[in-house]
C-alpha cells in the first residue's frame, strides 16, 4: 500500500509539467560549461594565430628568438638577442659597407638592420606581449661618432638645425626631428627615435635608400686628410749609369746592394711627387699613405715612416705641431668632421699678436714704410762734412807750418803729422764703428719692443717675400704651400724637426714676455725655417675662428656628450 503511495507520488510529480534534475543538468549545466570553456578556447587559438604571426615576422626579418606561449593567460614571451654594432672595413668589405641589407627588418625597432653589420651579441631582452602588433625589435648599441662617420661616407648631409636642437635640448629633443637627411635633402635619414627602452641613452633610428649613395671607396673618408706634393721646379736629370755587371758573379752581391739602394731612393722619389693621405684621430696622426690614384686599400696604410711625427706625451711636441696643422689645414668653414682637437694653448698662442714688426724688418722681409714708426732716426745734419773740413783745415795749416821750417825740421814735421794723421783716421774710424754699433744695437732693442703683429699678417708677408725671391710660384696659394710643407714633414724627419723647433721657440718667447736677442739671433739664422713656421701657424689661427658657431662645433659637442647611443 505504501509503495503504491510512493509511486504514484512520484508519478505526479513527473505529470505536473516541473522540470527534474536531469533537465536542470542537461539544459543549463551543460550549455553554461560550454561557455565556460569558450573563453579558453579563444585565448588558445588566439595565442596561437599571435605566435603563428610573431615567427612568421621573426622568420621574414630573419632574427633568432626564443618563444614561449602561456594559452591560457594568453601571455607570448619572446626573447631576442641585444647587440652592439659597428661598420665594416670600408676598403676590405666594400660589398658590405657600400651596400644596404638586402633583408632589413619590418618590426618597430630594427631600422639598424638597414645596413650591413659586425655585430657582437651583448645580451637577452625579453618581452611579455599579447600581441603580434607589440613586438619590438632591441636597439642596438653603436658609438655615435662611428654612425655620423658611416652616414656621411655614404653621401648623407648633417641637418644643421637638428644637430643644434640636440646640443641644446639633449633628451627632450621632439621625436622625429631629423639629424641627417638624404644627399637631396628630400628625406630624413638619422632621426630623434622614442625613448622607449633606450634606458637613459640617447634613441635614434636610420633610414636608407642605396640610390642615396653617392660615394665610393675611392672618396676620402671622414678624419683624413690629402697632403698636396711639393710643386717640382727643377728639372730632375736621371743618372746614367751603373757600371758593368760581371754575369759570373763577380761583383753579385755589390750589385745586388746597389739595386736595392736604387730601388729605394726611386721609392723615396715617388713618394715625394705623390700625394699622401694622412688620417689624424684624437691622438694624432695614426697612418700615413702615399696615395699614387685614389685610396684602394687599407692593408697597408702604415707603408710611409711616421714614428717622427706621432704624439709622444710631453717630451716631443712634434706630433702635437704636425696634427694640429695637418688638422687646420683640412678644416675650413665647410668642414663637417674632425677629429683631433687642437690643444687650448696652441690656439691662444695662434691667435696672439706675438711678432714685433721691427724683427721683419731686420729680417728684410718687410720695408720700414710699411710698418708703424718704431725706429729713432739719426739725422747726420752736415756732422761728417764738418769733421771732414775741420780734418782738411788742420791739414794745411800744419803744411803752411811745416814750409816756413828749415828742411832737416821740414821732414821731422812731416814725419809727426803724417802719424797724427793716421791715428785720427784711425781714431775716427774707431768711433765711427763704435757709434754705428751703438745704434744697430739700439735699433735692434727698438725693434723688438716696436708693434706686435698677428700670426696671419706675418705669414702674408712672409708668403709675399718668399715669391718676390722666385721661390715659389705666383700661382700658388698660401693654405697650399702649407700643405706642401706638411707633406716634407711627413717624409723628411730632420726638416720637421727643424720646423717644429722653430715652432717650440716661437711659442716660448710669445708665453715668456716678449722676443730676446738670443730668438732673435735663433731666427736670423735659419729665416726659412721661421718663415715656413708662420705659414703653419697662420693655418691654426684661420681654423681657431672659423668653426666657432658651426654646424661642426655641435656636432661634436653632441659626439662628445652622447658618446654610446641607442639605434633601433
Amino acid at each position: 500500500m505504501a509503495d503504491s503511495d510512493g509511486s504514484n507520488k512520484y508519478d505526479n510529480n513527473n505529470n505536473d509539467g516541473s522540470p527534474s534534475a536531469v533537465d536542470v543538468i542537461t539544459y543549463i549545466g551543460v550549455p553554461l560549461a560550454v561557455l565556460g570553456v569558450l573563453p579558453i578556447l579563444y585565448n588558445t587559438l588566439a595565442t596561437l594565430a599571435a605566435l603563428s604571426k610573431i615567427k612568421r615576422m621573426l622568420r621574414h626579418s630573419k632574427l633568432t628568438a626564443l618563444t614561449r606561449s602561456d594559452v591560457v593567460n594568453r601571455v607570448i614571451e619572446v626573447e631576442l638577442p641585444r647587440y652592439a654594432v659597428t661598420p665594416w672595413d670600408r676598403f676590405n668589405n666594400r660589398s658590405e659597407y657600400w651596400t644596404v641589407s638586402p633583408s632589413p627588418s619590418s618590426i618597430p625597432g630594427g631600422s639598424w638592420t638597414t645596413f650591413n653589420w659586425r655585430t657582437n651579441v651583448i645580451g637577452l631582452k625579453s618581452q611579455r606581449i599579447e600581441y603580434a602588433d607589440q613586438l619590438r625589435q632591441p636597439q642596438v648599441d653603436v658609438i655615435l661618432e662611428e654612425l655620423v662617420c658611416y652616414l656621411l661616407d655614404l653621401g648623407a648631409v648633417p641637418d644643421a638645425h637638428g644637430w643644434r636642437l640636440l646640443r641644446t635640448t639633449g633628451l627632450w629633443t621632439p621625436v622625429g626631428c631629423a639629424l641627417m637627411t638624404s644627399p637631396d635633402g628630400k628625406e630624413k635619414a638619422l632621426t630623434i627615435a622614442p625613448l622607449d627602452g633606450s634606458d637613459g641613452h640617447l634613441s635614434l633610428a636610420v633610414n636608407w635608400s642605396s640610390a642615396w649613395t653617392t660615394r665610393d671607396y675611392s672618396h676620402l673618408p671622414p678624419y683624413w686628410v690629402r697632403l698636396p706634393p711639393p710643386e717640382v721646379t727643377v728639372t730632375e736629370e736621371k743618372g746614367g749609369g751603373g757600371g758593368d755587371v760581371n754575369p759570373f758573379g763577380g761583383e753579385g752581391s755589390e750589385s745586388m746592394h746597389k739595386r736595392s739602394l736604387d730601388s729605394t731612393v726611386q721609392k723615396g722619389e715617388t713618394n715625394q711627387r705623390q700625394p699622401i693621405t694622412c688620417q689624424i684621430s684624437t691622438e694624432g696622426i695614426v697612418t700615413a699613405l702615399s696615395q699614387e690614384v685614389q685610396l684602394q686599400s687599407s692593408l697597408q696604410l702604415d707603408s710611409l715612416y711616421i714614428d717622427h711625427i706621432r704624439i709622444r706625451g710631453r717630451t716631443k711636441s712634434d706630433g702635437v705641431w704636425f696634427a694640429s696643422a695637418a688638422t687646420a689645414y683640412g678644416t675650413t668653414s665647410q668642414t663637417i668632421l674632425w677629429n683631433y682637437r687642437i690643444p687650448d694653448d696652441i690656439l691662444t698662442f695662434a691667435r696672439k699678436e706675438t711678432v714685433p714688426c721691427g724683427i721683419l724688418v731686420l729680417l728684410r722681409i718687410v720695408d720700414e714704410s710699411a710698418t708703424p714708426e718704431w725706429a729713432t732716426q739719426y739725422p747726420d745734419n752736415g756732422a761728417s762734412l764738418d769733421l771732414f773740413t775741420r780734418r782738411h783745415r788742420e791739414q794745411r795749416e800744419a803744411m803752411a807750418a811745416e814750409a816756413k821750417l828749415p828742411p832737416a825740421q821740414k821732414a821731422q814735421a812731416v814725419r809727426e803729422r803724417m802719424m797724427k794723421e793716421n791715428q785720427q783716421r784711425l781714431d775716427d774710424m774707431k768711433d765711427k764703428m763704435r757709434l754705428e754699433q751703438q745704434r744697430k744695437d739700439t735699433r735692434t732693442m727698438e725693434a723688438m719692443q716696436s708693434p706686435k703683429w698677428d700670426t696671419k699678417l706675418v705669414a702674408d708677408h712672409c708668403f709675399a717675400w718668399l715669391k718676390q725671391k722666385d721661390e715659389l710660384p705666383e700661382s700658388l696659394k698660401m693654405r697650399q704651400y702649407g700643405g706642401q710643407l706638411l707633406h716634407r714633414m711627413v717624409l723628411e724627419g730632420v726638416f720637421s724637426s727643424k720646423i717644429c723647433r722653430m715652432l717650440d721657440l716661437w711659442k716660448a718667447w710669445a708665453e715668456n714676455g716678449g722676443m730676446r736677442k738670443s730668438d732673435l739671433t735663433a731666427v736670423q739664422d735659419d729665416q726659412a725655417t721661421f718663415i715656413q713656421a708662420a705659414v703653419l701657424l697662420s693655418l691654426i689661427k684661420e681654423t681657431s675662428g672659423a668653426l666657432e658657431g658651426t654646424l661642426s662645433m655641435d656636432l661634436q659637442e653632441c659626439m662628445r656628450m652622447w658618446r654610446n647611443v641607442r639605434l633601433g
